[in-house]
């Protein structure tokens, strides 16, 4: 893989008219000349000259706004710093479009769909889905579009809490709940005798009002192809729940191999896969569904979700219940201590996010496609964004004490 590969999928479209792209970024002059044999443009990467937004401080424990993070920090992580030792890129973000977002998110959980009772207002604050979303989609056409994502990540989380986790939720029936709740994204065709029944299960409870209501809001703004891309990845994801859910059931501990493998449905793919329909443009149907393209989206939607298993590790150990994450599996089924578990996932993850970036630099080389550039980069992105969430987030969130 080549130094310049890489700066092209990381780095972006530069130049005249791509300002637009780049809402997030600070500006940094170019860079200078490339050694010789590197085979580097001056620049590349680069952003365009203008003034930088209102963006969030970069925290403890990073080294730059962008680029990879330094070597494992001496000693141990400071409250909302990075897992000692991961691979991951510190960001920069828009504070007034994520307070803006928050304002909004609220308004539509409580006046339009009735998400969630008086007692889980401060949970649904502590979510931070504002910072969420301006940190993953910085190249948002405006606010209206970051709240297309946000409704949908707001609704997904609501599904997960409700139908499989800590809110009532139970694998047992799993797969009937999911399943009409999976008409809210993708309507039912039936005789007209039956159609009254189904529409009124789509306000029946706060998953389905939170389903139906945001996949309204992303087809008034995505292409018919990129609708239909959304509501695949979310079939994948609730095929991952199914799995998992069978094996909390049956008590049954996978093999690692077999948890990756549920891990690449039960993940984050169906939120960086709306990129290019945050940002106004689309990635091609025939591009997206390209092996080589696929293979980038699944590396970056497993190396996500494993940041989720290791920032909410404590989280989990501390609710009722076996929670099942990757520590968990390395530990029961490699034997290995709790300490040692956690950080051969990190090692995974690490693994995972090269690999990762190699393939998107390798895609971006071989198909050097405007749209189909901007939406590596549109995932790189989002994959940095999660990663500062999780990491922020010390409202929900907080480190085992390994270091």
């Amino acid at each position: 893989m080549s130094t310049e590969a890489l700066n092209r999928i990381l780095g972006g479209p530069t130049g005249l008219g791509t300002a637009g792209l780049y809402p997030g970024r600070r500006p940094t002059p170019p860079g200078p000349p490339a050694p010789p044999g590197t085979g580097v443009p001056p620049g590349v990467g680069s952003p365009p000259p203008g003034p930088p937004p209102q963006a969030a401080p970069v925290p403890p424990g990073t080294d730059a706004v962008s680029g990879p993070a330094a070597g494992p920090p001496e000693g141990r992580p400071v409250p909302g710093g990075p897992i000692p030792g991961l691979y991951h890129h510190p960001v920069a973000y828009d504070t007034e479009r994520a307070a803006e977002v928050d304002r909004r998110i609220k308004e539509w959980a409580i006046d339009e769909i009735r998400l969630y009772p008086p007692e889980w207002e401060e949970e649904f604050e502590g979510f931070a889905v504002g910072m969420y979303m301006a940190a993953c989609h910085p190249d948002a056409v405006d606010v209206d579009r970051l709240m297309v994502a946000a409704r949908l990540m707001v609704a997904e989380n609501a599904v997960d809490d409700c139908y499989c986790e800590d809110h009532g939720g139970s694998p047992v029936g799993l797969g009937g709940r999911l399943l009409l709740a999976h008409t809210a994204l993708d309507p039912l065709h039936t005789a007209e005798e039956y159609r009254p029944r189904w529409e009124e299960s789509l306000v029946s409870d706060a998953p389905r009002r939170a389903y139906h209501s945001a996949m309204e809001y992303l087809l008034a703004v995505a292409t018919p192809s990129q609708a239909d891309r959304f509501r695949h990845d979310m079939a994948r994801l609730h095929l991952g729940y199914l799995a998992e859910g069978a094996w909390d059931h049956t008590d049954y501990v996978p093999e690692v191999w077999e948890y990756l493998a549920m891990r690449q449905f039960n993940n984050f793919r169906p939120c960086p896969t709306i990129t290019d329909t945050v940002g106004g443009y689309e990635l091609p149907a025939d591009l997206h569904a390209l092996p080589a393209t696929q293979r980038v989206i699944a590396l970056a939607s497993n190396a996500t979700t494993i940041v989720n298993d290791l920032y909410s590790y404590t989280k989990e150990l501390d609710s009722p219940g076996r929670h099942m994450n990757l520590p968990v599996v390395l530990s029961e089924r490699e034997g290995l201590s709790e300490r040692d578990a956690y950080l051969k996932a990190v090692e995974v993850h690490n693994e995972l996010m090269r690999s990762f970036e190699a393939e998107a630099a390798a895609l971006a080389l071989a198909c050097p496609v405007p749209t189909l550039l901007r939406f590596l980069r549109g995932v790189a992105v989002w994959v940095d964004g999660n990663h500062h969430w999780h990491r922020s987030n010390t409202y929900r969130y907080s480190l085992p004490d390994f270091w």
